[in-house]
């Protein structure tokens, strides 16, 4: 065995001490200058939203806010590319070494809406609103940029900013892509978020499923002379496969913000879930047969891989089972894949810094199988998506999206850059 002298051995421990203080604080400073300078910048970025939201453009049109877009981040200095897959902009942060490349994702587009605004800017474009909170996301991502020029110096790597248009019609990521995005950067993970009616100041997540996976079911069978009851048997088939009593607390969509059984909650109802639309099935005549269709919602992989042969075994044991010829789940919305490892370190770390009261672990799934089209680039890159709260229940501003009544609390802003900033450069600096 290797001796080594005593006051070797104590100067060795003396300096393992030191670079472990001098590396905390190192880190600890950045991301307090982060706060800092996020805290300088604030104002602006409250500017920048609310310019956005009093002149929206629906997907496919986003011109204006793409020009907005490009021009502050060439400000900043970053390499900025535009006109991806329609008003897309991409801008390029390199940090003074090289190292690993992340992406940080945000929706641009805003949506159709006859209804009036509730804030003092409301859109100049009848018709079209905010509603989403997709002029918030812009604005944090244009936080987050600003403030990691600042600490350009003590970043290894790059980052990659990436603005997606026509998000509400589920195009602009796919045309993102098919417009060569991934050749031009190169991605290890990406990111994003959304706001939602949770309280301002706090962020959440979870592995896998974020939402409910929302999918059409059709089941195929040869003509025959009882179409009534064929049409009756195969609903009830489909009906059968829900979980969920009538008179669960899960349906008052109030309860999912619980913070004992909502969707944040450890006792959450919100999973092990499988629901049916009771009011959209439909049959049509086909030139094979007949097509039954439903629609049916799943909080996991498991119930839904299990669907398709429990209606098999079903149809099998009735009076229609040698009319029958074929099932399948068809997408309706992309399904939000979470990483589960980056999710894990995500959260992890954002706690170490910013405390495991604005930083929450999700328990359950939304009800609400509308997804994000972020979900298309998830199979192309290691990511994870982010929910992020806008609401303030004490001034009765509630982010609810696509609600009429949809408003955000803007210190939400300076939350999204604080912790999603703070998430980059740990991410990027080993």
């Amino acid at each position: 065995m290797l001796k080594t002298p005593s006051n070797t051995l104590t100067i060795f421990f003396f300096l393992l001490v030191t670079i472990s203080t001098l590396s905390q604080n190192t880190t600890k400073n950045i991301h307090t200058e982060i706060q800092q300078h996020t805290e300088q910048i604030f104002d602006s970025l409250v500017k920048i939203r609310r310019d956005l939201h009093m002149y929206p453009e629906v997907g496919g049109e986003e011109k204006r806010t793409s020009t907005k877009i490009a021009e502050y981040l060439t400000e900043l200095g970053l390499e900025v590319k535009t006109g991806i897959g329609g008003y897309g902009v991409v801008g390029i942060l390199k940090g003074v070494k090289p190292g690993k490349k992340i992406a940080w994702r945000a929706d641009i587009d805003a949506m159709p809406s006859k209804s009036p605004d509730v804030v003092d800017f409301p859109s100049k474009h009848e018709g079209v609103r905010h509603i989403c909170g997709h002029d918030v996301h812009t604005a944090v991502a244009l936080g987050i940029a600003n403030t990691l020029v600042q600490q350009k110096e003590d970043l290894e790597g790059t980052v990659y900013f990436v603005f997606q248009p026509s998000e509400e019609n589920i195009k602009g990521a796919l045309a993102m892509m098919d417009d060569g995005l991934f050749d031009m950067i190169q991605p290890e993970e990406m990111y994003a978020m959304h706001v939602t009616p949770f309280p301002a100041g706090t962020i959440a997540a979870k592995p896998e499923e974020m939402f409910s996976d929302y999918k059409k079911v059709d089941l195929l069978f040869k003509k025959g002379n009882n179409k009534d009851g064929l049409f009756e048997f195969a609903k009830q088939a489909i009906l059968s496969l829900e979980n969920v009593s009538p008179e669960s607390k899960f349906w008052d969509m109030q309860n999912m913000g619980d913070p004992e059984i909502g969707i944040a909650g450890t006792k959450s109802i919100y999973k092990n879930y499988t629901t049916v639309d009771k009011n959209n099935f439909s049959i049509k005549e086909t030139n094979d047969g007949v097509k039954i269709s439903g629609f049916i919602s799943f909080s996991d992989k498991k119930q839904r891989d299990a669907a398709i042969p429990s209606l098999k075994k079903k149809i099998a044991d009735s009076e229609f089972a040698e009319d029958f010829s074929a099932g399948e789940l068809v997408n309706v919305f992309p399904t939000l894949d979470n990483n589960e490892r980056l999710v894990n370190e995500s959260l992890d770390q954002l706690s170490d810094i910013y405390g495991e009261n604005r930083v929450l672990r999700l328990h359950g799934v939304v009800a609400d199988g509308r997804s994000d089209d972020f979900a298309f680039f998830q199979p192309k890159v290691p990511s994870v998506y982010f929910f992020m709260g806008g609401s303030n229940y004490e001034k009765g501003i509630i982010a609810q999206t696509h609600s009429p009544n949809f408003a955000v609390d803007e210190r939400c802003i300076k939350t999204g850059v604080n912790l999603f900033s703070s998430l980059i450069v740990e991410r990027l600096n080993p």
